[in-house]
């Protein structure tokens, strides 16, 4: 067990450091101090800083300038293995396991305890069923991790660092794939930790976690500090406030819209996730229709297969009376939908390509002319109509994604396919990563699509954002839709009820 240290002595300090990157200063003059037994929470908005000092901490880059302090000594980190050494690990958003590995393989990936030359795989499920019950994680060491949820797969990533006796824990956007259960889970994992004298950095755009988690906030902007709030005076405003430097009272301005004739006409479909359940559902013209649901509902996999991405199993999908061709995303596109997908690193972007190769991707064959030459004027125009109406932060259309905070790959994402004006745009968790000032340009965007008739279908897992934007609200339970809600019907509570198998009274 690690013993606390006093209130008065950090565990890890960071002392005006600076980092830039081509184009973009990450961090200018960034003060941070973590001290054992405490939940420090690190918010802002992207590009904020967020990330490029968590990467510090843990020696994945290195600093430009200032000094890292570790219980009072200055160190420098040239890779993982010097910060992991000192006790400091980064647990990522996006896991770093080996699915083709067993659960207690990946605990001591690269430690095996080894026997005259051999792996000693009595003493590693030993030691690994040891580990697993100390983040409380009920399973075999022989289980093989693909078989693990998300969630469970992430309690096993944190029994890993616990394993090299973890001082100081960074958690970067935890929660963001998890359900409500694993989250709760790993909520009581971080009280438990704290008890235990371990320091816990924490991130997430979900201020509802900080205020339930943190015992002090400390705000980035723009790569600077912008203030930090002790236990006593955490608050959404004040969250809020020192982020993006306004109030922002309401995000979501739904205005009234004249809603025309359907343009999104789904019948009978059957998707390979679900395919015993039937979904109809219909999207009209200067609508915002919402689906909601559990993780595992089959939200997503209904909005990959009506635009062709997956196998449609059965059933029609019409756009404005003409039938979609299943399971071709180019017959999708020409009829006029757009999916802005779940993942935009993986799915929606090439993040080794510029602004301009990203935004002209969905749109190569309308810019091709004659001999397939690529028209590079178009190309160029629609890129700069993208950032000016998206409000894209980049230095130069020339910009690679990569190098883009998570809100601004999203509207790059969203902005390849206004590009095209679609009639109908498919939205898979919109601000999925995206901060609280990004959120808000993104329901202005949703916004103004109704406004000008477009038809927008969108899933989300937040319930603040489906009450907030959606006109309708179609909820899932299993692979099939559980009830449709409208007006005065659309609540948490009544989201949660459907969402969970019951049903509406008749």
């Amino acid at each position: 067990m690690i013993d606390s240290q006093s209130p008065s002595a950090p565990r890890l300090s960071v002392r005006q450091l600076h980092k830039s990157f081509p184009g973009v200063r990450a961090l200018s003059g960034v003060d941070l101090d973590v001290r054992g037994g405490e939940v420090v929470a690190v918010i802002g908005e992207n590009g904020a800083g967020k990330s490029t000092l968590m990467k510090i901490l843990a020696g994945v880059q290195t600093p430009d300038q200032g000094q890292i302090l570790w219980e009072g000594r200055p160190v420098a980190f040239a890779n993982t293995r010097d910060a992991m050494q000192q006790g400091i690990v980064l647990i990522h958003q996006e896991l770093n396991l080996c699915d083709n590995l067993n659960v207690a393989e990946n605990l001591f990936l690269g430690n095996y305890p080894a026997r005259v030359g051999l792996i000693d795989f009595f003493s590693l499920n030993h030691r690994a069923r040891q580990s697993l019950a100390k983040v409380g994680l009920d399973v075999s060491p022989r289980t093989p991790l693909s078989r693990l949820s998300l969630g469970q797969q992430q309690m096993v990533e944190i029994a890993k660092a616990l394993t090299i006796e973890a001082k100081i824990l960074i958690f970067d956007e935890p929660t963001s794939s998890l359900s409500n259960a694993e989250a709760e889970a790993l909520f009581c994992l971080i009280d438990e930790l704290r008890q235990r004298g371990v320091g816990i950095v924490y991130i997430s755009h979900r201020l509802a976690e900080i205020s339930r988690l943190a015992d002090r906030v400390v705000v980035l902007r723009d790569g600077e500090n912008a203030g930090n709030l002790a236990k006593d005076e955490i608050s959404h405003a004040r969250m809020v406030n020192l982020m993006i430097g306004r109030d922002v009272s309401k995000f979501y301005q739904r205005r009234p819209h004249t809603v025309g004739d359907a343009v999104l006409d789904v019948r009978g479909v059957r998707t390979t996730a679900w395919p015993q359940h039937t979904i109809d559902l219909q999207v009209r013209a200067g609508e915002l229709v919402g689906i909601a649901g559990l993780v595992g509902a089959g939200r997503s996999e209904l909005l990959r297969t009506l635009f062709g991405v997956d196998r449609r199993v059965a059933g029609s999908v019409h756009l404005a009376g003409q039938i979609v061709r299943p399971n071709s995303p180019q017959r999708a596109l020409a009829a006029g939908l757009g999916f802005v997908p779940e993942d935009r690193k993986t799915e929606g972007l090439i993040l080794e390509c510029s602004v301009t190769r990203n935004v002209g991707l969905a749109g190569l064959r309308r810019h091709s002319g004659p001999g397939g030459w690529l028209n590079r004027r178009q190309e160029k125009l629609d890129t700069l109509r993208a950032i000016d109406d998206m409000r894209i932060k980049t230095p130069s259309p020339g910009q690679w994604v990569k190098f883009l905070s998570g809100g601004n790959q999203q509207k790059v994402v969203m902005g390849k396919w206004l590009a095209l004006a679609p009639r109908v745009l498919l939205m898979d968790e919109p601000t999925r990563g995206v901060d609280i000032g990004a959120k808000e340009e993104i329901y202005q965007l949703m916004e103004g699509l109704a406004a000008a008739g477009r038809a927008v279908l969108f899933a989300s897992s937040e319930l603040e954002e489906i009450i907030g934007v959606a006109d309708r609200v179609l909820v899932m339970h299993e692979g099939r839709l559980t009830g449709e809600l409208v007006g005065e019907q659309i609540t948490e509570n009544t989201i949660m009820h459907l969402a969970t198998g019951g049903e509406l009274p008749s």
